[in-house]
């Protein structure tokens, strides 16, 4: 390696610090951002409920993969339902898309939302100022049992950790059949449901495809703090009308 390469022959693994940027309760549990910070200079926001991560901001891949499936796959996506904020990349990726007309984003918790405006999470404000970005406080079950039928085209569901590796036990029925029935009746003909997981979920799988008649696993290799790892996005698509 060269000088310019940054690195000094022996030189160790980067020591990397947390330091706490916000933190809130609700009835939930703990939900806490803090920085990552290497001695390489290195910096990363990361994301935690009750202890458990979540995400960060570098290890974004599929969160931006969940929008583009169901892009894709739809010939006039004008209203989208994201449900789960996260911070903010599935949001984004879907404003990119100059078809896409309104973006309902179902966020349940209110701090998380807060950062974002703020400027607690820096790139959050640009967000929220897109005039076709509606950031509602709420779960997205309730969300979506008053939403009326055949309304969006696009939904993506990533809420939670997938139906095997639950941060929170009350979600466990979003993967399951009564809600991904109603998930199906808020689309319009040819609209895309996305689910995401972080682990293979035959069974989210068999349940979609006997809610929905087709559904597709697509797996995504990432690299998470020096562990591989796979994440699943579920993919299907309600028949156009004949």
């Amino acid at each position: 390696m060269g000088e310019d390469d940054g690195v000094q022959p022996g030189a160790g693994p980067v020591e990397v610090h947390h330091v706490e940027v916000a933190r809130a309760e609700s009835a939930r549990g703990e939900l806490v951002l803090r920085e990552r910070r290497g001695d390489d200079g290195s910096r990363a926001l990361e994301l935690r409920a009750n202890g458990v991560f979540v995400m960060d901001t570098v290890e974004v891949h599929t969160e931006r993969a969940l929008a583009r499936a169901a892009l894709e796959l739809c010939e006039d996506p004008r209203d989208v339902v994201v449900g789960g904020l996260g911070l903010g990349y599935t949001m984004h990726e879907v404003l990119a898309d100059p078809r896409v007309e309104r973006c309902a984003v179902v966020e349940v918790e209110e701090a998380l939302v807060a950062w974002m405006r703020d400027g607690t999470v820096p790139h959050g404000p640009a967000l929220m100022a897109d005039a076709r970005a509606h950031v509602v406080v709420a779960d997205v079950a309730v969300a979506l049992a008053e939403a009326r039928p055949a309304s969006y085209d696009l939904l993506l569901l990533d809420v939670d950790n997938g139906p095997d590796h639950l941060v929170h036990d009350a979600n466990a029925s979003l993967y399951q059949a009564p809600f991904l029935d109603r998930a199906r009746s808020v689309l319009r003909p040819g609209g895309v449901l996305v689910v995401w997981s972080a682990d293979a979920s035959p069974r989210l799988e068999e349940t979609m495809r006997a809610v929905l008649g087709e559904v597709e696993a697509r797996p995504f290799p990432v690299r998470l703090q020096e562990r591989e790892e796979t994440y699943w996005l579920y993919v299907s698509r309600v028949p156009s009308q004949v």
